[in-house]
């Protein structure tokens, strides 16, 4: 993927190159929605305005607030190799959906996560590179697209599998987890996810605005894997 540097205009730079691009990117949808309508033109052309403006500058004053620099994250002599959310830090999502398939039958369409793009709408291609280490490409808002390598850092078979971000554009840590009903007829699927929205709170903000909130997402693609791995069930049923 083609790499650009957008140049400090300020000596108080503390975004990094990702988190500035979708500055831009976001506040370039956001002018344009604007300008196509009348509803919302009062409140996202300002907004889109000041997105542009902080991308430019390399300057954000909510990471000033937090003590927080992506900037120093980017620099060759930082020493990151996992970058995964800190404790306490990042945006939480837990999720759970009841699959009427076994737990080892889930885990393992899970555990091909070449299979994920059929369940997850914004994931647009998983490159399997090892056993324990994977390539995502994920749709953002405002038709931008990120990418990250990811590893698997805790699993137990038919019952958990644990990852988090090594590199590229969202820091994130989650895990899947597959728990047996006590009635035995199904399984709960537990999906808990902790990440840090690029461009922030303010990124996270824009996202909800595109529509693209994550929390709903992940409960969106919960009920595609209910339907997929069911109707998988329902016509190994039939068919036997």
């Amino acid at each position: 993927m083609a790499s650009y540097t957008l140049k400090n205009l300020t000596p108080q730079a503390n975004m990094g190159d990702s988190e500035r691009w979708l500055s831009v990117l976001a506040g370039v949808g956001l002018i344009a929605l604007g300008l196509n309508s009348r509803r919302f033109r009062s409140l996202v052309l300002p907004t889109g305005g000041a997105m542009v403006l902080r991308g430019v500058s390399g300057w954000c004053p909510v990471n000033q607030a937090l003590g927080r620099n992506t900037a120093d994250m980017e620099d060759p002599e930082f020493d990151s190799p996992v970058a995964s959310v800190h404790r306490g830090e990042g945006i939480r999502v837990d999720k759970t959906v009841t699959v009427y398939r076994p737990a080892e039958d889930l885990y393992r369409y899970w555990r091909n996560f070449e299979n994920l793009p059929r369940i997850m709408r914004h994931v647009d291609s998983v490159t399997v590179l090892d056993d324990f280490r994977s390539h995502w490409v994920v749709q953002g808002p405002a038709g931008t697209h990120f990418e990250w390598d990811a590893e698997i850092h805790n699993e137990k078979e038919n019952e958990l599998i644990a990852w988090r971000s090594l590199d590229g554009d969202v820091n994130h840590a989650g895990s899947v987890r597959f728990i047996p009903t006590p009635t035995g007829r199904g399984t709960q699927v537990r999906v808990e996810l902790r990440y840090e929205p690029p461009a922030g709170a303010l990124g996270a903000a824009i996202a909800r605005l595109f529509g693209e909130e994550p929390a709903q997402q992940v409960t969106e693609d919960l009920m595609r894997f209910k339907r997929v791995m069911e109707r998988v069930e329902a016509t190994s049923s039939q068919t036997g």
